[in-house]
């Protein structure tokens, strides 16, 4: 049974970060920016660009991320932070108009990108990543953590880069409650911390 350990994506972990992220699925491209850009902004940056900013969000903290690893290799991330930093997600009107919570709460999280290489995939990483994304959130005083998980049981067979929102059942199983389904295949979901 291979040795797994989570630990925040501080600057000293940036080779770590980038690791995780470039071994398969859209990471390498996107360097987890989806939800911080706009769409303007998505537009007009390279992934060179996306790297740098990445980067600068790191070195300045707190951490936006977690990186899994398994025996000592970086193996996986996960994203994890105040719903008000993540800006794309409140111009998303699949989950504007589902959420329960106000936009504008800084108390509120959100777990919005999962990434695993494909050589640590089958292990449960998305699980552990989870529960560590849970605990990071409770400690730092969040009061609900919300996601927008894919439900692959619903519509057509997905890929595996249309599977970074995380699957509704590692949700489930951690207890989040489903608070409404935009489309038959994606779920917004909510744990409430307090």
């Amino acid at each position: 049974m291979p040795t797994i350990t989570i630990e925040p994506a501080t600057p000293d972990r940036f080779d770590d970060a980038e690791h995780a992220l470039t071994g398969g699925g859209d990471g390498r491209s996107c360097q987890c920016q989806w939800w911080i850009l706009t769409n303007a902004q998505w537009q007009t940056t390279t992934r060179e660009e996306r790297e740098a900013l990445l980067h600068d969000e790191i070195r300045t903290g707190p951490p936006p991320a977690l990186i899994a690893y398994v025996d000592g290799e970086p193996a996986g991330w996960v994203r994890i932070g105040p719903r008000t930093a993540q800006v794309r997600l409140s111009r998303t009107k699949n989950f504007t108009t589902t959420s329960e919570e106000p936009w504008d709460d800084p108390d509120v999280w959100a777990v919005s990108c999962f990434v695993v290489r494909k050589e640590h995939r089958g292990l449960g990483l998305n699980a552990v990543l989870l529960d560590a994304a849970v605990r990071r959130a409770k400690e730092a005083g969040a009061r609900v953590v919300e996601a927008y998980p894919i439900d692959p049981a619903a519509g057509r067979k997905k890929s595996a880069n249309e599977l970074y929102h995380g699957v509704l059942s590692t949700f489930q199983d951690a207890g989040f409650r489903e608070v409404g389904r935009p489309r038959p295949d994606l779920a917004v979901v909510s744990l409430a911390l307090t």
